[in-house]
């Protein structure tokens, strides 16, 4: 079809359902789309199409044919063409999506939602810009270093022709794990395509327009993007309706990560408004589970929690509208069972916390093997289980998350009368460290919360070993009154869990004892071990 002085490839997949157009970036054809477009075809009418000078569309004859107006007028006529009587979805990757940002905010565009990945609007990178430098500013600035490169005469055309073009293959195999044939027109491409960022760059960011886009926006962050984070930006201010996901994938995200950027574009067509995160938390009926669950519901999340106490359990539900259920933690059939359910009916979680756990206190050779089963069992394996049962859907989602295991001040402050709770608190701590390291790729953040002192209900139902039945009721009365006059309850733990998920951040200690009992370990360990001697009851 015709667009002023540029004939261009467009390509139509699928006949019926609402029509999604998807524009492809530098130095990439339509061809890009091919994975997601077969995906989409089934639900919806996709069209792909060759932006002018690439593929097999012509090019224009001046650098000014490459301005961000004459690429989104060629977008609105590919509107008009395959969809004369409604708007449509919009979704752009690379340059693809800075292109698509003229068009959504060019006031009449009749585009219904747009979906952006790894290509912000010049504009509103042009305000953050100017907002004074920082360490975001300098992040971006090295990842953008090849713009200054585009920029040179002569030198950039003359490596892609001479160099980078018959290897953009491996190029993309060795830097986005993708295999790919690149199309045979990449070095006419490349080097047209180097307008793009003449054309406009400089002359945008220079002096940026207020440019709003009023329809529902949802951009994806790709979380090992090499070249572009649109995180820093306040998009907020320029886009009413938005929402933000992320894909654990690269830049070229549509190639390597077909299958959850079609579902992402999908579910956005279907319903536009921005998706609530969910939460899962076991041990949710009382204490720290009960607390957290309250927490997240303030901030606006969908709440699903766990407990063996299902009464409990459905008095947090009401408490947060969210939902209860009854789960033994030590059984990796049930969680495994349960993890499944709450997909199916709630949707794969964005946040998991595996907070149920109990108490024992006694020493080493007092504490008898079903006590250090029993310990065991609900402390460390029921984290395992937490871990692993939502851990392969969060990473089978694609989209990232956060996992956080209720670790203890015990798990680095030793006393002879906490052999069994210490060690299984040690254990979660350093699953939560490792298991951090291993789920990184997959954008899912791993935090060990480390309580001290917390007042709850977990010391009226400790066990203690080598003691009568009344010596055991005492010692709990005793506990309970220690903990209630520390004065610090599990609202407090909650809140840091919160702020925690927010920032990612791998190890809390929590409380003045917590945080005392970290350092201590670090600068003067000797000192912990005089104190594991000492017997507090």
């Amino acid at each position: 079809m015709r667009s002023g002085e540029v004939e261009l490839a467009v390509q139509v997949r699928g006949t019926s359902g609402p029509v999604v157009v998807l524009v492809h970036g530098y130095p990439d054809t339509h061809a890009v789309w091919d994975r997601v477009a077969a995906l989409l075809e089934k639900d919806f009418r996709v069209v792909t199409y060759d932006v002018r000078g690439a593929g097999e569309s012509t090019a224009p004859s001046t650098e000014d044919g490459y301005r961000l107006d004459r690429l989104a007028a060629d977008l609105f006529a590919v509107i008009d063409e395959v969809s004369p009587g409604e708007p449509v979805h919009l979704v752009g990757h690379d340059w693809g999506s800075i292109q698509s940002w003229e068009a959504v905010t060019t006031p009449g565009a009749r585009i219904a939602t747009f979906t952006s990945i790894s290509g912000p609007s010049l504009d509103h990178m042009g305000h953050w810009s100017q907002r004074g430098l920082s360490i975001a500013h300098l992040r971006q600035f090295v990842r953008s270093w090849y713009i200054a490169a585009f920029h040179l005469p002569v030198v950039a055309p003359l490596f892609w022709r001479l160099y980078l073009a018959r290897r953009w293959g491996a190029v993309l195999r060795r830097t986005e794990g993708v295999r790919v044939t690149p199309a045979p027109t990449i070095a006419s491409d490349a080097m047209r395509g180097i307008s793009l960022y003449r054309a406009n760059i400089r002359r945008i960011m220079r002096a940026p327009r207020h440019r709003v886009a009023p329809m529902p926006v949802q951009v994806v962050q790709p979380t090992r993007d090499r070249y572009i984070r649109t995180e820093p930006l306040d998009l907020e201010r320029w886009v009413p309706s938005l929402s933000r996901r992320r894909i654990a994938a690269g830049h070229w995200a549509p190639l390597s990560h077909p299958e959850p950027l079609a579902r992402m574009i999908g579910e956005f067509v279907a319903d536009s408004t921005p998706p609530r995160p969910l939460v899962v938390i076991t041990g949710g009926g009382s204490g720290i589970g009960k607390a957290t669950a309250v927490a997240f519901a303030r901030e606006g999340a969908r709440v699903v929690v766990s407990d063996v106490d299902f009464a409990a359990a459905e008095e947090t539900a009401t408490l947060t509208g969210g939902h209860a259920y009854e789960v033994d933690v030590r059984s990796e059939e049930a969680m495994r069972a349960w993890a499944r359910q709450v997909a199916d009916e709630h949707g794969v979680p964005d946040v998991v916390v595996n907070n149920a756990g109990i108490a024992h206190s006694g020493s080493f050779l007092s504490t008898s093997t079903e006590q250090w089963k029993r310990v065991l069992d609900v402390n460390l394996w029921g984290v395992v289980h937490g871990c692993r049962a939502f851990g392969e859907l969060m990473v089978d989602r694609g989209e990232g998350g956060h996992i956080v295991n209720l670790s203890s001040v015990a798990a680095y402050l030793p006393s002879k009368i906490l052999s069994a709770y210490a060690s299984s608190k040690a254990a979660v701590f350093m699953l939560s460290e490792c298991l951090r390291a291993e789920l990184a790729p997959h954008a899912i953040g791993v935090t060990a919360i480390c309580p001290g002192l917390v007042h709850t209900n977990i010391t009226a139902t400790a066990t203690f070993s080598g003691v009568s039945a009344e010596e055991e009721r005492r010692k709990q009365t005793r506990a309970t009154q220690i903990y209630a006059r520390r004065g610090f309850g599990p609202e407090g733990v909650a809140a840091e869990i919160v702020r925690a998920v927010r920032g990612n951040r791998p190890v809390v200690p929590v409380t003045v004892e917590a945080k005392a009992a970290r350092l201590a370990g670090r600068v003067a360990p000797g000192l912990l071990r005089a104190f594991a001697r000492f017997d507090p009851s």
